[in-house]
């Protein structure tokens, strides 16, 4: 039986994986659980899978949590605050520890989970897209697992079982193209929010999937392969793949091409990371290929998603310019959230902003480097919302 951690317990991806538990006992079981600010949910939890310890990131809960569980046959430790959320990813004798907490926030949970030498399932991409040249000496120094739990990377990482070193010539991610992908680029300046919340495939978070609309999240998703899979630049591909089967391919030496297929179910990677290298039957559906019918492809239209030119360009400066990225996709998309900003000036903001931090980027950042230009990066993003010609909102 392994034992786990699971950090982000309340959202998609804490969910799954404990639906995942929940499926399988005797393979799993649970040490810590981390949360948000979902106390209500947390304490479902808490009852249900017994964890050691627990966490809520947002203090205001923890008195709400504490008195929610008060009345159980066992005291867990409880904590709260980021503090909190670090202890346990740290604690105890778990072997891995899921990482789905959004955003950069999973970045020092993350460490201090390698630091204690615990494999790690990695569903938030952050950590290496803004950590990466502090993350990949860690893993190194203490020689822990980092298995890629979302599913583009999972499928990177099964196509390359029984690859052999120098063996891979050319990695291929799949997108959806998201919300827009059969939307002239010419009316893109009208859309607003709920348009761009309308996935045509699935139900995902709010930034998320305003990330697929952009297509930040391939651009994203290119920079995590390029650290988890050391792959060049000129070597990551994006396609757009509509019916989000082939989940992404890679192409070896002697242009053989191998995908992994699967119906979109985040459980899938999430297995996978957690039980590799074994395979567990399951109950779910099987793909059908007869029922698919047929599986298209087509370039994407640089024009309509210049995201993805950013990322490229930020994972090629290196440095703590893809922190610069990251943050400042997080703060003009909570941005566009709110309705203050257009769906076209996301792109726009993050150009400036990524412009403006050129001449400060360091080669080789430290982590302090890294959470400055994170919260840097956040901080210029709400100037540059000032100096926009026609704001949607009074910004004072």
């Amino acid at each position: 039986m392994k034992a786990i951690t699971i950090l982000g317990s309340t959202g998609s991806i804490g969910t799954q994986t404990l639906d995942i538990v929940q499926q399988y006992p005797e393979q799993f079981r649970v040490v810590g659980l981390a949360a948000g600010r979902n106390g209500e949910l947390l304490a479902e939890q808490v009852r249900q899978y017994r964890p050691e310890i627990v966490a809520i990131q947002d203090e205001s809960k923890l008195e709400e949590l504490q008195e929610a569980i008060a009345t159980l046959d066992y005291t867990p430790i409880v904590l709260s605050g980021q503090g909190g959320v670090v202890e346990v990813a740290r604690y105890g004798d778990a072997e891995s520890v899921v990482t789905g907490i959004v955003g950069c926030a999973g970045l020092l949970p993350t460490l201090a989970a390698i630091e204690a030498g615990k494999d790690i399932a990695l569903a938030n991409k952050e950590t290496l897209i803004a950590g990466g040249p502090v993350v990949l000496p860690l893993v190194e120094k203490h020689q822990i697992k980092l298995l890629p739990a979302d599913s583009e990377h999972s499928a990177i990482f099964q196509c390359l079982q029984g690859v052999p070193e120098g063996g891979l010539r050319k990695i291929i991610l799949t997108a959806s193209g998201g919300a827009f992908r059969d939307l002239p680029v010419e009316q893109l300046a009208q859309v607003t929010v709920a348009d761009a919340l309308k996935h045509p495939n699935w139900s995902m978070g709010r930034k998320i999937t305003i990330d697929s609309a952009t297509l930040m999240n391939k651009g994203l998703e290119v920079i995590e392969a390029h650290y988890l899979f050391g792959v060049d630049y000129d070597d990551i591909q994006i396609v757009i793949h509509p019916q989000s089967i082939i989940h992404s391919l890679i192409e070896v030496q002697d242009t053989s091409v191998l995908a992994q297929l699967g119906w979109a179910d985040m459980r899938l990677p999430l297995l996978y990371a957690l039980s590799y290298p074994e395979r567990i039957h399951t109950n779910w559906e099987p793909l059908d290929l007869v029922k698919i019918g047929s599986l298209t492809f087509r370039e994407p239209d640089h024009h309509k998603y210049p995201c993805m030119r950013l990322a490229y360009e930020a994972g090629r400066i290196g440095g703590a310019m893809p922190a610069v990225l990251n943050a400042a996709n997080e703060q003009v998309v909570a941005l566009f959230l709110e309705e203050k900003i257009r769906f076209l000036e996301i792109p726009r903001l993050i150009e400036q902003v990524c412009d403006r931090f050129s001449a400060h980027n360091t080669t080789h950042p430290t982590l302090e480097d890294i959470l400055e230009a994170d919260r840097w990066a956040r901080q210029e993003a709400l100037e540059m919302m000032k100096t926009l010609e026609n704001p949607l909102v009074s910004v004072g």
